[in-house]
């Protein structure tokens, strides 16, 4: 086992106290939130720890104004969503204008942590924490196959890896929904999940979900609005122009974590994702994901486009007043479809960019080009 410096997220946190006096990191359970506390709190004086999973922390906190206003420095509060009612009292503190900063680590979305949007409206500012990704690790196989969360890709033996996520996926639904106040059916849940793997990078089908599952269509949304929440999918906005063409306006779903995703398919090793009928779903959640890593591109920039037609575009980007195309293709020579070019034209792109698997860039025209992710 080795550990791997996460030096672009360290200045991201850096950059964002420069301008607020709360930063907070979000992240799934196990995706290395508290890892990259620590190794942001080396480079402070003083710092203060608080692990709302540690019920002496929540005994010390139980009376935050009388714990914290007497402590300066970087003050580092993890599994915020365990103690919303923490967050009136920091809005306080921060406002005394003392030599104090909070940087507060929480599971889930910060529309599911409700009151602190609310309450440290101004003083927050937050940003998201991914699985590795291509750029840290330099190994796309291993990624792609294993996912990004750290205990998964760090471990060197194939059996201990799945078993990880295996336990994860449970521990996720029995203990860590339940400790969001979120009353669900865990096996409902479960069920659910696994069917969404056959949905990744496409539109949902609510009615065939519902039958299967007996469960309402509003029910059913409402899962996949937790599974959303606790960042574990992402829907796809879809893009609309101003055409003659009808458009699809239905969200895409997308597996964040390869890893989970393979799980959830029965995937354990390169062969079997190869020979899986999945695989080209498989490397447009992933690719995608990686490409708005490497970029750096902020989620709600990001769509889908499609028509009844049948032309579409995997990614569209609204990125600094351009219009920039992906199309993910398992392929060693991806080719220009017809497709490729309609959305060029409809959309007026600015670039389009063909997203596979190889270790090579280059122009495939004067706005298209290739972009292998195997670096």
């Amino acid at each position: 086992m080795y550990t791997m410096e996460r030096h672009h997220f360290l200045e991201k946190i850096d950059y964002l106290f420069q301008t607020h006096s709360v930063v907070a990191i979000l992240g799934p359970r196990q995706i290395g939130k508290t890892t990259l506390a620590n190794m942001y709190a080396k480079g402070h004086k003083e710092v203060h720890k608080y692990d709302l999973e540690d019920f002496r922390d929540l005994d010390r906190l139980e009376n935050p104004m009388v714990s914290l206003e007497k402590q300066q420095g970087l003050i580092i509060i993890d599994e915020i969503q365990r103690k919303e009612d923490l967050f009136p009292a920091i809005r306080v503190l921060v406002d005394q204008k003392v030599n104090r900063k909070f940087l507060i680590l929480g599971s889930a979305s910060l529309e599911l942590i409700k009151q602190s949007s609310e309450t440290l409206a101004g003083r927050l500012a937050y940003m998201e924490l991914p699985g590795f990704s291509i750029i840290e690790t330099k190994e796309m196989r291993k990624l792609w196959i294993y996912g990004g969360f750290p205990k998964a890709f760090l471990e060197t033996v194939n059996q201990n890896q799945w078993e990880w996520i295996k336990n994860y996926t449970r521990n996720f639904i029995e203990r860590d929904i339940p400790a969001l106040g979120i009353n669900v059916s865990k096996r409902k849940m479960r069920q659910l999940w696994h069917m969404l793997a056959h949905y990744n990078a496409k539109k949902i089908n609510f009615s065939d979900l519902s039958h299967s599952l007996e469960l309402t269509s509003t029910t059913i949304k409402h899962y996949i609005d937790i599974l959303e929440s606790t960042l574990m999918i992402q829907r796809l906005a879809p893009w609309h122009e101003n055409l003659s063409k009808q458009q699809v306006k239905a969200p895409k779903l997308l597996f964040k974590d390869s890893g989970i995703l393979h799980y959830m398919l029965g995937i354990t090793d390169w062969d079997s994702l190869l020979k899986n009928p999945n695989l080209g779903a498989s490397w447009e959640s992933f690719a995608l994901r990686q490409i708005v890593l490497m970029n750096d591109f902020d989620e709600n920039d990001c769509y889908h486009w499609s028509t009844h037609q049948g032309a579409e575009l995997d990614l569209l980007v609204i990125n600094q007043g351009k219009r920039l195309g992906y199309e993910f293709k398992f392929s060693e020579s991806p080719q220009i479809t017809k497709s490729m070019r309609i959305a060029m034209e409809d959309l007026k792109l600015d670039s389009l960019t063909i997203v596979n698997p190889g270790p090579h860039r280059y122009d495939k025209e004067e706005k298209i080009h290739i972009q292998g992710l195997e670096i």
